[in-house]
């Protein structure tokens, strides 16, 4: 059951007239004497002359009623019902009802837009009309349906014409004897004596058929007393059980509580550790893309760097494997081998920087480059002490 079905249903019986206000809360509990007033108010409604029988005192005129009001709505207003959700009289029963109430609203809807200007007396008097020409199509599929069985007889009928006119003509024919007729006659008197007989039999019966009804009568006014008496009985005396169930219906209700207090909770936590997930794969994605930008910057600046050390003289050996650096002489990661090659008088001469395999060459250059900034810088020995120089 929605709120928009049960408030469309109140709505609809309230258009439609119904005279008891259906309240919202009518159906949170099974509710089985207002749902079966709303379905006979609904089916004398579409037909005034329907013959439903509307007694819902016991369990099987319940079903009587349901299973009356179903074959009702099937064969006349082709609206197919759940037997089933009737019978639990709650907020299921709203939906089948609603079957019905929109069809009857979608009409006076429809004759509402056609008749503007109609006063109460004219629409009271359109509705007594309508159930009369309801009662006036009735009639008229019966006698189409017998109009066609007419027919069909009629048409086997001249079929036998042709052997049927001359045994007529020869009974027509053949001279009225009088003996026959008076056997056929007397026949007829006797059946007709019988007749009478019968009747006059059961005349004579029925006063005695009418104190065996009395007699009937008065034993169901005895049980019906004795069972009257037997409810009230039982509705005055408590349930020995009914304590225990009123106190497990609270520690229920409280359960029930706590139940949606947890449920709110974990759906809020759920819902904070969605974000916290969402803001890591964001950081993440936003570091990945930063190292890309910075591998993309490194490669620019080394081929930049490639490109002034090849106006300048200086021929690259290694890659991005090794290096000097100034603590302790061991190749740093990330850090290119560089030989340099100086022009000189004498000639070309090549020396490598590593320090592993540094030669105490006064002529000797080094050159390191650091992994971000890439500074290059030269040593270049004294005469008496070794020094580094940046240039």
């Amino acid at each position: 059951m929605s709120f928009r079905d049960l408030r469309d249903f109140t709505e609809m019986m309230r258009a439609l007239g119904y005279p008891r206000l259906i309240s919202m809360e009518n159906f949170h509990t099974p509710n089985f004497m207002l749902v079966s007033e709303v379905l006979f108010w609904l089916v004398k409604r579409y037909e005034p002359q329907t013959d439903i029988p509307p007694d819902v005192e016991t369990e099987q005129d319940r079903i009587f009623f349901i299973k009356a009001v179903a074959q009702f709505m099937a064969t006349k207003a082709h609206i197919k019902l759940n037997t089933k959700k009737l019978y639990q009289a709650d907020g299921y029963a709203v939906k089948e009802l609603l079957k019905i109430t929109s069809v009857l609203y979608d009409a006076m809807n429809n004759k509402g837009v056609e008749h503007m200007d109609l006063s109460e007396e004219d629409s009271s008097k359109f509705k007594f009309d309508l159930g009369s020409k309801i009662t006036d199509l009735k009639a008229a599929r019966q006698l189409a349906s017998e109009i066609t069985s007419k027919g069909a007889s009629m048409y086997d009928l001249l079929g036998k014409e042709v052997e049927l006119r001359e045994a007529r003509t020869e009974s027509i024919a053949r001279p009225l004897e009088i003996n026959e007729a008076e056997k056929v006659m007397k026949i007829a008197i006797n059946c007709v004596m019988e007749q009478v007989q019968k009747t006059k039999d059961m005349l004579n019966n029925v006063a005695l058929d009418e104190a065996n009804l009395e007699a009937k009568i008065e034993k169901r006014k005895l049980e019906l007393e004795r069972s009257q008496k037997r409810l009230q009985t039982l509705q005055s005396v408590r349930p020995a059980f009914m304590d225990e169930y009123e106190k497990i219906e609270e520690q229920l209700q409280k359960q029930y509580s706590s139940y949606l207090e947890k449920f709110r909770n974990l759906t809020y936590l759920e819902q904070l550790l969605d974000d916290h997930r969402r803001t890591e794969q964001e950081m993440f994605e936003e570091a990945a893309n930063m190292l890309c930008l910075m591998q993309n910057r490194l490669k620019e600046e080394e081929q930049l760097l490639l490109k002034g050390a090849r106006r300048t003289g200086v021929r690259i050996v290694g890659t991005m494997q090794g290096g000097d650096t100034e603590e302790d002489g061991r190749s740093a990661p990330g850090t290119p081998k560089i030989i340099a090659k100086a022009q000189e008088d004498s000639g070309d001469s090549e020396i490598d920087l590593d320090d592993d395999e540094e030669e105490d060459d006064m002529e000797d250059k080094s050159i390191e480059i650091s992994p971000r900034k890439f500074v290059l810088r030269a040593r270049k020995p004294e005469p008496l002490e070794e020094s580094d120089n940046d240039f």
